[in-house]
């Protein structure tokens, strides 16, 4: 793709704008992450302030992978909720303490594919490994993501319809009208007004919100030890669990990779610098699987790049990355303070759940954008064969529980979720009639973001 220079007011170094500006500018882009960064763990049960801190370090770690040339910032993937749902699904609205670090470690083999696929876009070039993940294969794939998750928002929502309608209305409201950083942070404003709105009509809300930050310290280290992958192996623990956790979510990085490879188009295009060229998809992806991989380890959600900063990016026409390093410095800082975590978990259910309402629903939307920029061509037998399969499967198994079986001794599920992945990926590389070029079309190419989209 060409990106050139398209903007002669764009500013590449922040320097020239003085301290405070830079500061403000920082400021903005953790406030643009924020939202949807710190929803991942209220709706999985993992640790807000280990989300935080990963988040930050995941970002730092990203830019120094990729030369300091990409201002990008990694927050939690939306994409993988379906496979903590799957693992470690809530338990009256608490965390499955239990299977936690079982999902977080097969999040952690999902880095690695990562890896595995940077190495062989080095090798053979974007355009070839692409073939094997055409939009007949993911579209379908983040559908059902979203279908799969949508029950546990409507439960969430059922603790208090009001509170979640004013959720679910503020996030429309400033989706369609929104003008500015209003229109980039739909979720984030969407939260803060439910969350409001319930602690101003709802007594017991607003008690568990005292309650929990009274009780709260400032200051304290972000890293549970009893959350981390490394505490499966402090003693006995279940192979059959972790076999299942890395078949039922490994599979799931490839809606992520797709996802991550449409933001680097979709940054591109907006500093008008050609980053799948220079650094590169192998290295970008490699940051990404890397900062993912560690997060996991420690008990955070998988990371990815974000659109939310790609939106600050266009609407400030600030380019340098110092910008996005300096807000993973405000993120690691915030993630030491346990009270300011306490305020998230506090997060009434009905709040989570009207705002996850409308994500899960984007997310499948996204999916059949992604069916639909890419004009798949459903006159063709095999692509609608392909489709029918992986929306028959992941919908049907999921409804009837996942498929059980043994080898030897250890006992392994397959969700719907996994299974329809693998068998869209065989299918698409053993039917003939691949048609798909990545690189040809570039709305289409950035239709994969679960976050804002750049225009």
């Amino acid at each position: 793709m060409d990106h050139s220079e398209k903007n002669t007011e764009a500013v590449y170094d922040v320097s020239t704008l003085g301290a405070s500006k830079t500061l403000i500018l920082g400021l903005q882009h953790l406030f643009a992450m924020f939202g949807a960064t710190v929803l991942v763990p209220a709706l999985t049960g993992l640790n807000v302030s280990t989300t935080l801190l990963f988040a930050g370090l995941g970002t730092l770690l990203f830019h120094l992978i990729t030369g300091r040339k990409v201002p990008a910032f990694l927050g939690s993937s939306f994409a993988f909720l379906g496979g903590y749902a799957a693992i470690a699904p809530m338990i009256d609205g608490q965390a499955n303490t239990q299977m936690l670090p079982y999902a977080c470690f097969g999040v952690a083999v999902a880095g690695m594919v990562y890896l595995v696929l940077a190495a062989m876009f080095k090798s053979f070039g974007a355009n070839k490994v692409m073939r094997y993940f055409p939009p007949i294969v993911t579209g379908p794939i983040i559908i059902c993501i979203g279908l799969s998750l949508a029950g546990s928002a409507i439960n969430n929502c059922r603790t208090n319809w009001l509170i979640a309608v004013v959720a679910i209305l503020v996030v429309v409201a400033c989706n369609i009208w929104g003008k500015g950083m209003v229109q980039i942070v739909p979720i984030l404003l969407g939260v803060v007004a439910s969350y409001v709105f319930a602690v101003i009509v709802d007594p017991a809300a607003r008690a568990n919100v005292v309650n929990a930050v009274s009780e709260a310290s400032w200051f304290g280290l972000p890293i549970v030890w009893g959350n981390t992958v490394f505490a499966i192996f402090g003693g006995s623990y279940d192979r059959g669990a972790l076999l299942t956790s890395v078949i039922t979510i490994a599979p799931i990085a490839l809606a992520a990779i797709v996802e991550h490879i449409g933001d680097m188009c979709a940054i591109s295009s907006t500093v008008g610098k050609n980053f799948v060229a220079d650094p590169g998809l192998h290295r970008t992806l490699t940051g990404d699987g890397l900062a993912t991989a560690l997060a996991a380890l420690f008990g955070a959600p998988a990371n990815t790049t974000y659109g939310e900063n790609t939106g600050v990016l266009a609407l400030s026409k600030v380019y340098d990355p110092k910008v996005v390093r300096l807000a993973a410095v405000f993120a690691i800082i915030l993630s030491f303070s346990p009270k300011f975590a306490a305020l998230i978990v506090a997060m009434p259910a009905a709040t989570m759940g009207g705002v996850s309402l409308v994500l899960y629903g984007m997310i499948s939307a996204v999916g059949v954008r992604n069916v639909v920029e890419n004009r798949v061509d459903f006159t063709k037998s095999r692509n609608v064969l392909i489709a029918a399969m992986i929306l028959g499967l992941a919908v049907g198994v999921s409804y009837n529980g996942a498929i059980v079986f043994s080898v030897g001794a250890v006992t392994i599920s397959m969700s719907g979720l996994a299974i329809a992945a693998l068998v869209g990926i065989l299918m698409n590389a053993i039917l003939p009639g691949k048609d798909y070029e990545f690189g040809a079309n570039e709305m289409g190419d950035t239709s994969v973001n679960f976050g804002s989209r750049v225009e």
